[in-house]
């Protein structure tokens, strides 16, 4: 059964004879988000050890169905090691061998552990991610949100006088805001969008994340007693220095980042040249999108991949997708990669725009040209440095760039400080901002990431915010 189960994995979704060269430095769990959310449960070292050692204990451990296939294990391994694959490969075998319990008791710490669970199970932990698709994998699944979604939620009692503003309800205000509710404090949510949920309402197609089950768990922390406020935009309808006037005692900014880079070339303010993340912000708003036959994607990340599916979804022909990494270089997530390329999408590496032609003010080609990528600046961005030769052309009806987002930060008062790449600056162990009792967190801190990123820092912030809170009723009762 050992062998049978070696000979499984090594010709399954990897190569898993490259776990011999794993020298256990521990990089893999060091660079992983969930870890911090499953110390005890999830460690990416020792799964590979087990999987070395003896692959039918590695199959039974819940820590495999803990892998949020974000892929920063192997972005930094020194060896390459595909963690997430390797994980993927033993699911299945667990899968095929009829035993679940890993997966159960892994949902059963997905449900204690994590804010808004039924929404990580869709966006991060998903099993088919890893293509593991068996029918008794996706029923217990479908189980679960289903649990979670008629799950009856109490308010939580207001055991503290302190009132918190979160600035944003993408996946790191909306988690604060749970932990901080847990704790007794009064939340309010300040959201600029008409409906919350930031990122994972506008920014996540609906087949990655159905919007019923996101309405659902944000109805669970209004039923908690968190607050929701809607059409407010900070900066505009309220300042920082205000909410702080007004009684608020901490403030936690997790707006996110929803301003796309620009291509700064010639052409791009021709009409039917738009922005992949107003693209997903119409679809999931519900808006009639029409994209004409001929549709290119400029970009290489999983927005670029989100987008260019969508494409085809609203009737585009043909949908190609143009970046300036190498196949092995593009920052998609390999299993978003794999899923575009099981498609009629085209991917054409190692090109950049040089310019975007038009005709009668719209756009009709795209001029490109071959490039590699240069050294890494100051900000670790490699620049694209044009090669010698000819380009070419390319006819289209739509140009979506995907080429990344920075967040707006118009809306800060000059006392908190602004970091390189347009980032607000933070303590690094408190995420606390250059202006005392206001905190920061999610992409407007770290750049965009994912979502299990993001609430693992919501609920850091929310535990810097109770101890900030704590140690300012300590120092005054010792005035007093």
């Amino acid at each position: 059964m050992e062998m049978e189960a070696k000979t499984k994995v090594q010709n399954g979704l990897i190569d898993a004879k490259k776990l011999k060269h794993c020298f256990e430095c521990g990089i893999c769990t060091a660079s992983c988000p969930v870890v911090e959310l499953f110390p005890k449960h999830y460690n990416p070292r020792s799964l590979l050890q087990k999987t070395s050692l003896n692959i039918n204990r590695a199959i039974k451990e819940n820590g495999l169905w803990l892998c949020a296939w974000c892929y920063k294990c192997y972005k930094r391994c020194p060896q390459k090691v595909k963690v997430p694959e390797v994980l993927a490969s033993l699911k299945d075998l667990a899968a095929e061998q009829d035993y679940l319990r890993g997966f159960e008791e892994a949902l059963e710490l997905i449900q204690k552990e994590v804010p808004l669970p039924a929404v990580c199970c869709y966006a991060c932990f998903h099993p088919e991610r890893g293509r593991v698709d068996k029918p008794t994998v996706l029923k217990a699944l479908k189980q679960f949100v289903a649990n979670c979604e008629h799950e009856e939620v109490s308010p939580m009692p207001k055991a503290r006088e302190k009132k918190i503003a979160v600035i944003g309800s993408g996946p790191a205000g909306l988690a604060a805001a749970h932990d901080l509710a847990k704790k007794g404090y009064s939340v309010t949510v300040l959201e600029s969008l008409s409906k919350p949920g930031g990122m994972l309402r506008i920014g996540l197609p609906e087949y990655r994340l159905p919007k019923s089950v996101l309405d659902v768990e944000i109805n669970h922390l209004k039923d908690m007693g968190v607050e929701i406020k809607t059409n407010v935009t900070v900066g505009k309808d309220v300042t920082i220095n205000e909410l702080l006037q007004d009684g608020y005692n901490a403030i936690f900014i997790a707006v996110g980042a929803h301003k796309c880079r620009k291509l700064r070339i010639e052409g791009e303010e021709l009409k039917g040249v738009i922005q992949a993340i107003d693209l997903l912000k119409k679809v999931n708003l519900g808006h009639n999108i029409k994209l004409g036959n001929r549709v290119a994607v400029i970009g290489g990340g999983n927005v670029a991949m989100d987008v260019a599916r969508i494409a085809l979804q609203l009737g585009a022909k043909d949908v190609n997708i143009f970046c300036i990494e190498s196949r092995e270089e593009m920052p998609a997530s390999p299993w978003e990669i794999q899923d575009v390329e099981g498609s009629n999408v085209k991917m054409i590496f190692s090109v950049a725009p040089k310019k975007i032609l038009g005709k009668n003010r719209r756009v009709v080609a795209i001029e490109f040209i071959p490039v590699e990528l240069g050294d890494a600046d100051e900000n670790g961005m490699r620049r694209p440095v044009p090669i010698e030769g000819s380009g070419f052309t390319v006819e289209l009806d739509t140009v979506m760039l995907a080429i990344g987002e920075v967040s707006d930060l118009s809306f800060l008062p000059k006392d908190i400080e602004v970091a390189e790449g347009n980032t607000i600056a933070v303590d690094l162990d408190t995420l606390e901002t250059s202006l005392a009792g206001v905190f920061a967190g999610g992409d407007v801190v770290s750049r965009p990431a994912t979502v299990i990123k993001a609430i693992v820092t919501g609920k850091r912030a929310a535990v810097s915010i109770d101890r900030y809170l704590n140690s300012k009723d300590s120092a005054t009762e010792e005035r007093i």
